[in-house]
């Protein structure tokens, strides 16, 4: 069950608001920038109950007042006017659910392509433009960082910086495996294929002073970068790889202006990946920031995207499912994530 403690929310505005009045609030500016950040969270948050609730006073009036059973019309506008409250109602429930530690934070996504050459690659091409929509959709901003295309279609792999209030607490559980099952535009046969491709997110993380790099421990690429499409085609090797050698991790940017650009960016990334990294380890929790990393393959999938025999899109974690796989996949994710969030609310 989920509870709201709006009294708890008006206390911690207050307390807050008190460190913004000492002397020497503003000399550690990623401080004083988080107080303000919480602050403004929890105002926005208290503003969106109170809307809700005056909107539904005003409704609980106008049925009082109004006889609905001979005034069809009024009963149709109070009926458009309740499914847009229910509508509030979800988004304000899913923000009082973002209440992790890096939820209000930007996000980067990854995306990789499976075993299955071209049907994997495209289907990775297909989910990387799923979550942009899906940013446009939320109002959030979003960068591509990197973009390696596939052989004949596709991408081989993606990453995608996604910015804006909560990004991270709404994107956290599309970690993992995706699934998709439908007729091949590749088969001149027309037979069913079943694609695997991966996504990783990960918080960007400011407070990153327990993260020392050393130079030492790094293995810088530069490359020719390529835009998706064929566009921002560099002819210099401007793009950047960084492999930090003691945790494997690999991240990489091509579409800053240049190559020193390309590198600032990646570092950025590598700190928020490995004090990710370090929050995993502290928590003992393995899921906590990037979700499950399983083989991209067979019965490791959280969600399955059916469009042949029938349409359906299952999220295997919560049993949440809808039909409308083009809505989907054109960015309509809030059910799903709502429905992970709901579940995971106690982790």
């Amino acid at each position: 069950m989920i509870h709201f403690d709006l009294n708890g929310k008006k206390d911690k505005i207050e307390e807050l608001s008190k460190l913004t009045e000492e002397e020497n609030f503003w000399k550690d500016q990623k401080k004083s920038k988080k107080i303000i950040n919480e602050i403004n969270s929890n105002k926005k948050i208290i503003e969106s109950f109170n809307a809700i609730s005056v909107k539904v006073s005003s409704m609980m009036d106008e049925l009082t007042a109004e006889d609905l059973s001979t005034d069809f019309e009024m009963f149709e506008l109070i009926s458009e006017e309740f499914e847009k409250i229910v509508e509030e109602f979800d988004n304000f429930e899913i923000e009082t659910l973002l209440t992790g530690p890096y939820d209000r934070n930007n996000v980067i996504l990854e995306f990789h392509s499976g075993a299955g050459g071209t049907e994997a690659q495209d289907w990775a091409n297909m989910l990387f433009n799923m979550y942009l929509r899906y940013a446009e959709n939320k109002g959030l901003k979003s960068e591509v960082l990197d973009y390696q295309e596939g052989n004949e279609a596709g991408i081989k792999s993606a990453s995608i910086y996604i910015s804006g209030e909560n990004a991270f607490g709404y994107l956290k559980g599309e970690a993992g495996v995706h699934r998709l099952v439908r007729i091949s535009p590749f088969d001149s046969n027309k037979s069913r294929h079943t694609s695997f491709a991966s996504v990783e997110a990960t918080p960007e993380i400011d407070d990153d002073s327990e993260v020392v790099i050393n130079e030492n421990d790094l293995k810088i690429d530069t490359y020719r970068a390529s835009g998706a499409g064929g566009q921002h085609v560099n002819r210099t090797d401007s793009a950047v790889r960084i492999t930090h050698i003691p945790s494997g991790i690999i991240v990489a940017c091509q579409t800053q202006r240049s190559q020193f650009q390309n590198k600032e960016k990646c570092m950025q990334i590598l700190k928020s990946k490995l004090a990710a990294k370090l929050y995993q380890e502290k928590m003992e929790k393995l899921n906590a920031i990037k979700g499950v990393q399983k083989n991209i393959e067979w019965g490791s999938q959280i969600r399955s995207y059916v469009m042949c025999p029938y349409t359906l899109v299952k999220d295997n974690r919560t049993n949440y499912e809808t039909s409308n796989v083009n809505g989907v996949l054109n960015g309509n994710l809030d059910d799903f994530i709502f429905a992970y969030l709901k579940l995971n609310i106690n982790e």
